[in-house]
């Protein structure tokens, strides 16, 4: 009888938001369940992708070099110390195989992305949880549930699904408190939303050139809009990157994900659109959702809010009326946040339908 590893079983197979609403065949869907860019893709990264069918025959250039460059020179950083990968899922399993394994710990926040203790259990490491301090990673208690154990930290800053992030001199006491033999991953997934909203916000390329055992992890699924190309990318150390290059596969990042990732960092006004959008829509979402007395929504320097409706009745109730209206939000029982539901920030006509929704769902839910 075959049988794989052990400790596999332990796995809780990822679950990622619902993107169908069965039998609504007649209405509209809007998906606000997985945190993608309300605008679409880049209209040059598009361009790029189209022009790029004629070579599909061809093995992608497994370096990535052209791509490292373009990040190198917006970043002003060593494209030698950039690792890219099928989305920044694969550069997490990466590290955590580089530097994790059977008996080891890894430290995440109670409410942090679910691929953290999962990558941890294919290597047979421990997923050592630590919970947060109002929906807030706490560096404190982080840095007290660290053993001779722990090989790697996962930070995500800001976190998905609560929003919340860790400022500067935060993480200014976490690097410094840690043991240098430990290596702290920074979850950097929605940095280009955050620095226009947090003055704060750390400067991870800066604590990564500073720091030898940081790595900063990116993508370009979130304000790029390239999710379905699966691509993201990391910069940490000569050596963190020397090991990453040994690890990952001859050509794990597709040609039409990279040049269309090439092209998206050239669309400035894309971008910009982007920011504009997001800022315009959270600003507009939390002044409103201040004047509900049964929904509660959490500060956010992302692309999403986090809404608490009070107890777990309630949010069923509040996301069986949402979908019967063709709205899809993430539910958040597996983040442990059962009274919650997260939405993605959508497009004008989307965030219109679900506001007047969230509306009605709170005037019932006082009744």
């Amino acid at each position: 009888m075959l049988k794989a590893h052990k400790y596999l079983s332990q796995i809780e197979t990822y679950k990622p938001g619902k993107a169908k609403i069965s039998g609504a065949a007649n209405i509209k869907i809007a998906k606000l369940s997985s945190n993608e860019n309300a605008l679409g893709s880049s209209p040059l990264a598009l361009a790029a992708y189209r022009d790029h069918a004629d070579a599909v025959f061809c093995y992608a250039d497994g370096s990535c070099i052209l791509l490292r460059e373009a990040l190198a020179q917006l970043h002003k950083i060593n494209a030698e110390k950039i690792v890219c990968g099928a989305g920044s899922d694969e550069i997490i399993a990466l590290l955590t195989s580089a530097f994790a394994g059977v008996g080891d710990e890894i430290i995440y926040s109670k409410h942090g992305f679910l691929m953290y203790p999962i990558s941890a259990k294919r290597v047979g490491a421990d997923a050592v949880m630590v919970d947060e301090n109002s929906l807030k990673t706490d560096v404190g208690a982080i840095l007290k549930a660290i053993t001779p154990k722990t090989k790697i930290i996962f930070i995500a800053n800001p976190n998905n699904p609560t929003g919340s992030y860790l400022n500067k001199d935060d993480v200014a006491w976490l690097i410094s408190s840690v043991p240098k033999n430990i290596l702290i991953v920074l979850d950097h997934a929605y940095e280009e939303f955050a620095q226009g909203l947090a003055a704060d916000y750390p400067n991870a390329i800066a604590l990564v050139n500073q720091h030898e055992n940081v790595v900063v992890t990116r993508t370009f699924s979130k304000v790029y809009g390239l999710a379905s190309l699966r691509i993201g990318w990391c910069y940490g150390s000569a050596y963190v990157a020397e090991i990453l290059n040994k690890m990952r596969g001859p050509f794990n990042v597709g040609g039409p994900a990279q040049a269309s990732a090439v092209a998206a960092l050239q669309d400035v006004e894309f971008f910009e659109k982007s920011l504009n959008h997001n800022k315009k829509w959270l600003e507009k979402f939390f002044g409103e959702i201040a004047r509900f007395n049964k929904i509660k929504a959490y500060p956010s320097i992302a692309n999403f809010i986090l809404l608490d409706f009070s107890s777990i009745e309630a949010c069923k109730k509040a996301n069986e009326k949402l979908l019967a209206k063709g709205i899809i939000l993430r539910e958040m029982a597996a983040y442990h946040l059962p009274s919650c539901l997260r939405m993605t920030i959508g497009d004008d006509e989307e965030n219109l339908k679900l506001l007047s929704l969230l509306e009605d769902i709170n005037h019932e839910l006082s009744l």
